[in-house]
Formats: structure tokens, C-alpha cells, sequence
């Protein structure tokens, strides 16, 4: 029985991903440009799940990670001619540093106290990089303009196409890496450390380094999604990495769903198109509207729309195996 569910989930990926490669192909290169902002916001959702849906350390900074992602690959296009592929391992080293560093004293900090200091973080990052002294390399107020890449090989399909393609390999080879990451020894160390953590440091989980490893790979993962967002765009600039950027993320992973890794697409979908949406009903008070919507999925779906549709799921083949009528009621958790 676990075979055939194993056979039908990775079938149901298969369909899934073949669906998203013929997408770019039925629409317009806007709704291309969105998917693929979604996408890089979807990749973000997956570091930020990491490191508080398994890990249970709230950050409201990682709007930081995005930015600093963000102009270190528009500086190595725009500056030295680096390649817009070649960015994306840079943009994660360096955010992975910068997480990893900002872990270590956060490891004093927990709940609320790190919350706040992790906006304090995305506070002040937009003034950083309009500091005159780093002007010369960040443009300062202006920002830096890139240029959008094209199609390789002579593929004649638009940049847009290309782009999302681009972005969508690098977002599923993120996925599966995080979902192998999350299902072996480091994920359940992860989990262990937010639900009990002086029994796992007493089993001899080393807390501190992983508590340190999981704010660096959720950065890692941010930055990554950063320098895609600003190849997207084909400009950064201070006040486009605002704080409200960092509490857009924590709403995503919210809605999507807490430790689960599908709900970074869900999510992502949300901070995409909701405020869009938001927008096309009321000009006067979009986000009047935003919020509403918001609030509905809070109330509708408490636990994210990720575990909604696993309870569904579960609910339906109940109906046809009877001995799955238990695990309906229960709902355990997943991490796909």
C-alpha cells in the first residue's frame, strides 16, 4: 500500500511539473514575468519554512537576506559582467554567511525577542545601502538597472519564457534538496530542537550549531530567491526591500502552511496575486481588501492551505479504504 502511495505522489509530481513547463506556453509574458516572481518568492518560503516551520525561530528579517541576494547579483552583472546563472551560487554564499553570523548571537534569543531583532535587521537594511560611502557599488537612492538575459542556443521563445524556465529548474532542484535535507537525520534534529529541545541536546543534538546551520541554509535559500527576483525586475533599489517585504514572507508561510515545503507554493501564489487582486477590486483601499482575504485563509484554513489539502485528501480515500478513516481524524504531518 505505501508503494502504490509512493507510486501515485511522485506520478502526481510529474503532472504537476509538466503542467508548470507548458504554462509560459497558454499565457501572456506578464503572467510569465508574475509565475516567475512567484517562483522566487516560493524558493524564499522554503528557507524561511526551514527555519521556522522545522526549527521554530521567528524572523521578521528576511527581507534583509532578499535584499542582500538581490543586489549581489545585480552588482556582478552590472559592475564586472558576471553571468546572470554564476550569481545565484555567490548571492547564497554570501547569504548563507551573513545568516549563518546573524545566528550566533541570535542563539541568546528566542520567541519574541528574536523576532524583533531580526526586523530590526530588515529596518535597517534599505538605509545601509543608501549609506553614501557604499553608494558608488549600490547606486544608492537610484539603484542599480540590469539588464534582462536572453533566450540561449537560439531558442526562440521571449526573455520572459526563458526566465521563468530558468527560474522554475533552479526552484525544483532548491525543493528537492530541502525536501531530502528535511526527511534525513538534519530535519528530524531540526524539528526535535523546536518541539523539545532539552531532550534532543540531552540526546546529543548539538543545538547551537544547528540553530546556527538552519538560520544560514533558510538565508542561503533567500538570497538565492533575491538574485532571481532582481533578474526578474532588472532593477534594485533601497526602498523596493522595505520591512513590510519581511512580514509579507512570514504571511506567505503562514497561509501556505507551517513545516511543510508545498505550502511555499501556495504561499508564494499569495504575496504574488492576492495584492494584485486586491487592487483590481478596490483602488480606493486595496489593502482593506488584502487583509479581508487574508483573514478569511486564517480563519477558513488555520493550519495553511498545504494541510487543508492534505486533511482532503486524507478525507477522500477514507471514503475508499476504510482503514484510512483514522488518519483523517489525525492528519499527521507531512513535509511535502
Amino acid at each position: 500500500m505505501g508503494q502504490a502511495n509512493s507510486i501515485w505522489r511522485w506520478l502526481g509530481v510529474a503532472l504537476v511539473l509538466a503542467g508548470l513547463v507548458a504554462l509560459p506556453f497558454f499565457i501572456s509574458d506578464y503572467r510569465s514575468f508574475q509565475y516567475t516572481q512567484a517562483i522566487g518568492y516560493a524558493i524564499v518560503l522554503m528557507g524561511l519554512n526551514i527555519l521556522t516551520g522545522y526549527n521554530g525561530q521567528i524572523s521578521l528579517g528576511h527581507g534583509a537576506f532578499y535584499a542582500i541576494g538581490a543586489y549581489v547579483a545585480a552588482i556582478l552583472m552590472d559592475k564586472y559582467g558576471v553571468p546572470y546563472w554564476a550569481t545565484l551560487p555567490v548571492a547564497g554564499a554570501v547569504c548563507f554567511g551573513f545568516g549563518f553570523l546573524f545566528g550566533l548571537p541570535a542563539l541568546r534569543l528566542q520567541g519574541h525577542y528574536l523576532a524583533l531583532a531580526t526586523f530590526a535587521l530588515a529596518v535597517a537594511t534599505p538605509q545601509v545601502l543608501k549609506y553614501k560611502g557604499l553608494e558608488d557599488l549600490t547606486g544608492g537612492v537610484q539603484g542599480i538597472v540590469i539588464m534582462k538575459p536572453d533566450p540561449p542556443f537560439g531558442w526562440d521563445i521571449s526573455a520572459d519564457q526563458w526566465l521563468y524556465f530558468f527560474t522554475l529548474a533552479v526552484g525544483v532542484v532548491l525543493f528537492f534538496l530541502a525536501w531530502n535535507l528535511l526527511r534525513g537525520r538534519s530535519g528530524r534534529a531540526l524539528v526535535a530542537l523546536r518541539d523539545h529541545p532539552i531532550a534532543a541536546e540531552a540526546m546529543g543534538v548539538n543545538g547551537p550549531l544547528y540553530k546556527t546551520m538552519a538560520f544560514g541554509v533558510s538565508a542561503l535559500y533567500t538570497g538565492i530567491g533575491g538574485a532571481l527576483g532582481a533578474i526578474a525586475v532588472q532593477f534594485v533599489a533601497p526602498d523596493s526591500f522595505t520591512a513590510f517585504l519581511s512580514i509579507s514572507f512570514l504571511v506567505g508561510i503562514v497561509v501556505g502552511g507551517l513545516a511543510t515545503l508545498s505550502g511555499a507554493i501556495y504561499g508564494a501564489l499569495f504575496i504574488e496575486f492576492v495584492p494584485n487582486f486586491a487592487d483590481d477590486v478596490s483602488k480606493a483601499a486595496p489593502w482593506a481588501i488584502y487583509g479581508l482575504v487574508l483573514l478569511v485563509f486564517i480563519y477558513l484554513m488555520p493550519g495553511g492551505v498545504a494541510w487543508m489539502l492534505h486533511y482532503l485528501r486524507v478525507r477522500v480515500l477514507s471514503v475508499f479504504r476504510p482503514a484510512s478513516r483514522h488518519a483523517a481524524a489525525t492528519v499527521p504531518k507531512v513535509n511535502l
